[in-house]
């Protein structure tokens, strides 16, 4: 299948998946805030340079925003002083950071279109960047979302967002609801190249019976390197991590290699590589970076439409409901 072609198809199917009334066009902003683009990309230049770490956290804040009631920007709202349900407060969202960042790039976005741009469609574009920035794709995304005027609560963001337990049943379902094949649901899986986990998402798979399923694929040095990087019992697994594949930083197709090789961090990492569904997908994105990165953007633009609002508004200020 050709670029073009698959480019259509995937135009075709936001075109079929969207709200009644919803209108996402990927020339959406050319009269309103033809430069919208650029200013995201040059706002986001310094602060990814200045940490490295910036597009891998702004790739899994546009993630879990848009597991919970669709891409709407609603996991920027600030919590309300008091309020204890509020979705930032869920244990999904351990570990989200860098808010702030979609906050800054919205000033910049509002003194040059003011009142045009919602938060939910600089979230994605800082997401797509921070793809492109570290070696991925260059993704191209339709536009005209709108942001949510309410807040989900803790409860919504507890049963949308999959723990770090998941495995190949859980994630297939939750993907191909969406609309994802499973090629690409593989391919999503994939954002894991980037980044780290935290020791306290992994303590469970380390430490647990003998014979337990959860880590038999593991590699023994890697468990080894695992178990001395996150000790049962430590007080600061909330704060240590472990580095998702050796390039961290860099989007590629290290993460199936490692994966293949039982290095994997996280149980879904591991059961990929060993599920007939899904281990020949695996094998050739590991040998494939260029089937996978077509994958991987068919997949995010799937996933950036789910659910995206046309009857909400557009915040001033993405933190704080107007």
């Amino acid at each position: 299948m050709d670029l073009t072609t698959t480019v259509l198809m995937v135009l075709l199917f936001v075109l079929g998946n969207v709200t009644e009334g919803e209108v996402l066009h990927y020339n959406f902003y050319d009269k309103s805030c033809p430069q919208l683009e650029n200013i995201v990309r040059a706002g986001l230049v310094p602060l990814f340079v200045t940490d490295p770490t910036s597009p891998a956290a702004l790739l899994r804040l546009m993630f879990h925003d848009c597991q919970v009631q669709g891409c709407d920007a609603s996991i920027l709202v600030d919590p309300i002083e008091g309020n204890v349900s509020s979705e930032m407060a869920s244990v999904r969202n351990f570990g989200i950071r860098k808010r702030e960042l979609i906050s800054i790039v919205k000033s910049m976005v509002e003194a040059a279109c003011p009142q045009q741009v919602s938060c939910a469609d600089i979230l994605i574009l800082a997401a797509r960047e921070a793809v492109a920035m570290s070696g991925g794709p260059h993704i191209e995304v339709p536009l005209g979302r709108k942001d949510s005027f309410t807040a989900p609560s803790y409860q919504q963001a507890d049963t949308w967002i999959p723990p770090a337990t998941t495995g190949v049943d859980d994630m297939l379902h939750i993907f191909t609801s969406k609309g994802m094949t499973i090629q690409e649901s593989v391919a999503l899986i994939g954002a894991h190249t980037l980044g780290v986990t935290h020791c306290a998402s992994i303590m469970n798979r380390l430490y647990k019976a003998e014979g337990d399923k959860a880590h038999q694929e593991m590699e023994p040095g890697y468990e080894a390197f695992l178990m001395l990087n996150c000790p049962e019992w430590s007080l600061t697994s909330n704060i240590s991590f472990v580095l998702n594949d050796p390039t961290a930083f860099i989007f590629d197709n290290l993460y199936y290699k490692n994966a293949m090789g039982g290095r994997g961090v996280l149980r879904i990492d591991d059961e990929m590589v060993s599920d007939p569904r899904t281990a020949q997908i695996v094998k050739h994105f590991a040998s494939d970076r260029d089937d996978f990165f077509r994958a991987f953007s068919s997949a995010f633009v799937k996933l950036s439409t789910s659910g995206s609002l046309n009857q909400g508004v557009i915040r001033k200020r993405c933190n704080v409901l107007d």
